[in-house]
């Protein structure tokens, strides 16, 4: 995940009606705009000004650029006079690249005693913008629009959310999962149109036998081991029984030899992401738990139980929340806590990234209980507390449900001394009553993808993009409206596809 390799484009609308000099100035103005907006220290990865279109011709061709461009991960636009929209048309029609259109205007404020005609043309942004915000309202085209002075600390992360998902939608585009072995037998939620699903994200799912990920294995030298277990023991604290002369070393080191394997296969296949089933470890010593903590805080999204869609969206979110420094996690919801406004805590068998602690991660050896297999390694630890966000995305069969739940994560009421798991302890807003069910009511899965960098906004950029649903479950929800939104959503939903179709 390197943004150094990403920009946006951003791109000036004018007209020649005002002469040759007002453009001159729109162009400079353009130019000290974006030069601002990269020294900001706000944006993730940098603008680069492509210049002021006048004409239908120049726009087209700017945006054919763009979208055969590898670098371009999308485009910013701004009507600083007014640009006719009908010259906007034909660009509009072919463009694949994101759309922000920012709302803005070179000065502040008003220059009341100077101002005169000539300004008046030069600065038509209230107008302008309008003009072209119909034709792109006309046309049905997805975009997001930012309002406010451009070099306002709000207005700049605005932008700097849309530039990152931006970039992780640039990342989703032919994105590889790969598959060690199937979903969980009768489980319903974690499967899925995996055809759609390339159609509406351009992920592709790949099934990866077990058998082949164990031959990988079986390729692996204790010298690799012996290398990787020092990694282990700069970074994390060995339980007595896990460590060197331990009596689950073994264990450890067989944990670390899987781990070698899965990364070598993932990056031989150019994945991205991965799902593992506990009951599908054939050839396999234990279950791939301690490689997919490590994965996971590597980048690599990861879903349990054959959960594709999930390992997908964690992806997607650590794309995201590149350089940021909260922790983004798989997690599932696993027991209730009826106390006050109610709290989840959150877990899983093995498998949650060490990115959202702050605290130095115990390596530990027990036995899991389901998959017959060995003992297997584990970090265990918990989430630091904080607010964040724990999302999902479930088929529904004539679309997918993008589901966002704002969280606050708290220390737990009392240690967990027989719990050997990682595990994050949570409040869901507004309360735990009103968003299990509200959760529940819209088909939520009980494996969410959680992350403390990013926020609401960031799934409302994405869905967007995707064109898929959204439900959003924060302090203002209540079950009345919540269900109410679902109604309307699925008239909504059959509707669009008629209109949209044309």
């Amino acid at each position: 995940m390197n943004f150094d390799n990403f920009e946006i484009w951003f791109v000036t609308g004018a007209q020649l009606l005002y002469g040759g000099e007002t453009v001159k100035q729109v162009d400079a103005h353009s130019m000290a705009m974006v030069d601002g907006l990269n020294r900001s220290g706000q944006l993730p990865f940098k603008i680069v000004y492509k210049g002021t279109v006048n004409s239908q011709a120049e726009i087209s061709a700017q945006f054919r650029q763009a979208n055969n461009s590898k670098s371009c991960v999308g485009i910013i636009t701004w009507m600083h006079t007014f640009s006719p929209a009908k010259m906007w048309i034909d660009a509009l029609k072919s463009l694949r690249q994101p759309l922000l259109h920012l709302h803005t205007q070179f000065q502040r404020e008003i220059p009341w005693s100077e101002i005169d005609m000539d300004y008046m043309n030069l600065n038509q942004s209230a107008h302008g913008d309008r003009e072209f915000g119909y034709i792109m309202s006309r046309m049905r085209k997805p975009r997001k629009v930012v309002v406010g002075y451009w070099e306002d600390a709000d207005v700049q992360e605005r932008i700097a959310v849309w530039m990152r998902v931006c970039a992780a939608w640039k990342d989703s585009q032919g994105m590889k999962i790969l598959r060690f072995g199937d979903n969980m037998n009768n489980v319903a939620v974690t499967d899925g149109d995996k055809v759609e699903a390339e159609m509406v994200f351009n992920y592709h799912v790949d099934y990866c036998p077990v058998g082949d990920l164990a031959k990988a294995v079986a390729a692996v030298t204790d010298t690799q081991i012996d290398k990787l277990i020092a990694g282990y023991e700069s970074l994390y604290t060995f339980a007595d029984e896990a460590g060197k002369g331990g009596s689950k070393h073994n264990q450890v080191r067989e944990a670390a030899r899987i781990e070698i394997a899965l990364r070598r296969v993932l990056e031989e296949a150019n994945a991205k992401a991965f799902t593992t089933n506990f009951d599908d470890l054939h050839g396999l010593n234990q279950l791939a738990g301690l490689a997919s903590q490590r994965l996971m805080n590597d980048g690599y999204g990861f879903g349990a139980e054959g959960d594709w869609k999930t390992a997908a969206l964690l992806r997607t979110m650590k794309v995201m929340a590149n350089g940021l420094s909260g922790g983004t996690s798989f997690l599932e919801d696993y027991v209730y806590h009826f106390k006050g406004k109610g709290a989840i805590l959150q877990a899983h068998m093995l498998e949650v990234c060490p990115s959202i602690t702050a605290e130095k991660p115990r390596l530990e050896v027990h036995p899991l209980g389901i998959g017959g297999k060995a003992d297997p390694a584990r970090l265990v630890f918990t989430a630091h507390e904080g607010a964040g966000v724990a999302a999902t995305i479930v088929d529904m069969g004539n679309r997918f449900r993008l589901i966002v739940n704002e969280v606050d994560c708290v220390p737990p009421e009392a240690d967990l001394p027989k719990l050997p798991v990682a595990r994050a302890f949570w409040t869901p807003r507004p309360n735990l009553q009103t968003a299990a069910r509200a959760w529940i009511q819209a088909g939520g899965t009980h494996h969410t993808s959680f992350s403390y960098d990013l926020t609401a906004e960031y799934f409302e950029d994405y869905a967007e993009l995707a064109d898929v649903e959204l439900l959003k479950i924060n302090a203002e929800t209540t079950i009345d409206s919540f269900k109410h939104d679902l109604r309307l959503n699925e008239v909504y939903y059959m509707l669009n596809r008629a209109v949209t179709a044309r």
